[in-house]
Order: structure tokens, then sequence, then C-alpha cells
């Protein structure tokens, strides 16, 4: 290899494990491509959130999107506007205004954009049912990825969909409890959704419900904001919490932590985050050891329905480093569920979504032996050349 290649790549690859230990707090970038009506949802979307900090963002889209739009060409048109001018005053001015006049992108649709007051109180009513109805359950040792079965009906499906994003507990605790309650009970959790309900309202995402492939996924904050970008799913994600604990940056055949000196620095740097994400939030966690293993083989105490988020559990998320585990429920057919196991198990994937990926494979193929075969998957248990991305 050459050596700017072979630096780059070695980079890349270090960095697929120190990210790791990168706070949530570390600054990202991001660029959309959307549509006047969505971006008005989104802005309400984002204006409705717990953190001050997406809704400031929700307030400057808002912003941006009523006023003018940069103008790529507008220096060379200034310049062009000037050099005709210099020889016909009226044709310049002519030509200014068409090409140096001022476009606002969606300035009608975004001022009606507010915060969605049904989405807020609902958040608020959800949370506080979904706290009563698991009060006192430990949270379930649960797999990386469960695929989940079918909720027996529709009814209760909704009511878990609902339920889920507001609590620590996984699909599979949650939706058997809810099973166990009475019709009327679970008519009423699912009237909760609607409660709030305006005119103009759309229906949440928890109310998309039917999908045959429910995938039940606990893993890094790292390595989920990659499968967080597959948007044919539907995808209910839990709040950011310690309870869970944290991934070791794990990649088949390439050395461990330990074999690299690294496992103690490693493990004291992740418990002192989360030691002080926990001081920070003001919420006193019990765990039955210093970091839960792998399969969350021990149940797990502490404030699993941790309701509205305060000011200081904010600012208290942003501590949490990208390898602390992170639960988000994908619900897809089999098109998608095909199309995310290819995609993420390539060689060239950071090893953490092609664990995910490659799990999601083999839940759909003991489910499905005879659907096994159109999967074009990569085994990530086979080792990789470390400098082939």
């Amino acid at each position: 290899m050459k050596d700017d290649a072979y630096v780059r790549t070695l980079k890349a690859r270090a960095f697929d494990v120190a990210r790791y230990l990168l706070p949530l707090a570390t600054n990202t970038s991001l660029g959309q491509i959307v549509s006047a009506r969505t971006l008005e949802n989104q802005i309400s979307r984002l204006l409705s959130s717990e953190f001050a900090e997406v809704r400031a963002l929700g307030e400057k889209l808002k912003v941006a999107a009523a006023s003018p739009a940069w103008n790529v060409q507008h220096d060379a048109a200034r310049v062009l506007c000037a050099e005709v001018s210099s020889v016909d005053d009226q044709c310049g001015c002519r030509i200014a205004e068409s090409l140096l006049r001022e476009v606002k992108t969606a300035p009608t649709l975004v001022k009606y954009a507010s915060p969605s007051e049904f989405a807020i109180a609902s958040r608020a009513e959800l949370a506080a049912a979904a706290a009563e109805l698991m009060a006192g359950q430990p949270i379930e040792p649960a797999p990386v990825v469960d695929l989940v079965e079918p909720a027996g009906s529709l009814e209760i499906e909704l009511a878990t969909s609902l339920l889920y994003p507001e609590c620590h507990y996984s699909w599979r605790q949650l939706q058997r409890t809810v099973s166990s309650l009475p019709a009327p009970r679970i008519a009423e959790l699912v009237a909760l959704g609607t409660k709030h309900r305006g005119r103009h309202d759309e229906l949440p995402r928890t109310f998309s419900a039917g999908q045959t492939f429910k995938f039940d996924i606990l893993m890094d904050i790292g390595g989920f904001r990659d499968m967080h970008r597959h948007r044919r799913c539907v995808q209910l994600i839990q709040p950011y919490t310690d309870l869970h604990g944290y991934e070791d940056p794990i990649c088949p055949g390439q050395p461990t932590l330990a074999e690299a000196g690294l496992a103690d620095t490693y493990t004291a740097a992740m418990q002192t985050a989360h030691a002080a994400y926990r001081t920070l939030r003001g919420t006193h966690t019990t765990v039955h050891s210093s970091r839960y293993p792998e399969d969350l083989s021990s149940g797990l105490s502490g404030p699993a329905n941790e309701g509205v988020l305060t000011p200081g559990a904010q600012a208290a998320a942003y501590l949490l480093p990208l390898g602390t585990r992170i639960r988000a429920m994908f619900k897809m057919d089999f098109a998608e569920a095909l199309y995310i196991a290819e995609l993420r198990s390539g060689v060239a994937g950071h090893f953490s979504y092609r664990r995910v990926a490659w799990e999601m494979y083999l839940a759909v193929a003991k489910r499905h032996p005879a659907l096994a075969a159109y999967f074009r998957i990569e085994d990530v248990n086979q080792p990789i050349d470390l400098l082939k991305r």
C-alpha cells in the first residue's frame, strides 16, 4: 500500500475502536434534502423535544427556511452585474434584480410550524402509564437482536408500541405484561395515544403496526447511529441511559483490548463516565456487577422508567460514551430485513453493526429456514484484513 493510504486506513480502523469512548456531546454535522412539507413536520417534532438543544435546532431550521436562501453564485453574479452596469446601467439593474434577488425556500409552510402539544402531552402520559404498568419489574436479560413473535392482536401490538419508547424494558417483556391485561385496559392504553390529537395532527409512528419482522435491538450508540439511517423501516427508540451497560469493541480476528493491554483503561473510562452521568442525573442506579455481561444474564434494578427528563437528566445524557448500549425496535418487511442484513454485514462496515446484521440474518433463518438462501450475507465471524475497508 502507499504510505498515505496505509496511514488513512489505519487511522480509520483505530477510530472504529476509539469512538466507543467519545461522549454524546461530541459535535457532528449532517446535511439533508427534504420537501417543505416534511420540513414543517420535522421542525414541529424538533420543537417538541425534551432536549433544549434539539428545540433550539428546530428554531434555527425554522428561521433558515423562512430566510433568504444562500445563493452559491451570488459573488460571481455580483461581479457580472457590476461589469454590465459599467456599460449599461439600466441593463445592469435588470440583471441584478434577476440574479441577485433573495429567494425564500419555504416561508409559508414553516411559519406555521410550532411545538406539537399532542406529542408533548402524549409522551408525558404514556411515560406515566409505562411506569405504572411495569412498576417493580427488573429489566430482564435480552440478546443483542431479538426477533419477537407476533403480538397476538393488533391492539396488543399498538399498546406495546406506545409504551416501548417511554421505558427501558425489552419489547418481549413489555408485550408479555401488556398481553396479561384485560381487553378494556389494553384499549385504554391505545386510547392514550390519540387522546390529545388535534384536528391536523398525524398519528405518530408508534401506530405503524402489522409488520412481519420486528427486531428488538440492544447495541452501542455509535453503531446504532449507523443502523438508524435505514428509513424504510419503523424505528421506536428508547431514551439514552446507563441501565444497559456498555459494549467492548470486539472485532473478530483482531486483538482484544486485553491483548493490547488496554482493558483496564477502557473499563475505568467507561465506569467513570457512567458514574458522572448518574451524579449529574441525580439518580443512583444499583447494578449487580461493575460491568454488565454481554448477554445481560443478571437482571438490572434501578429506574427502568425514568419519566420526563429534568434539566439535570438532559445534561447528563451528553456524558454517555458512544459505547453505551441503547435499545430500539426496528419493524420491517422481508425485503428490508434482507437489505439491512446484506448491507450492514459487509466487510467494509464497522464490526458493531456487522454483528447486529449477522444476528438479524440468523434470526430470520431460524424462523424461516426456506428464506435463508436468499440472503447474500457476509459471515462476520470470519477474520478480515485490518487494512481493507
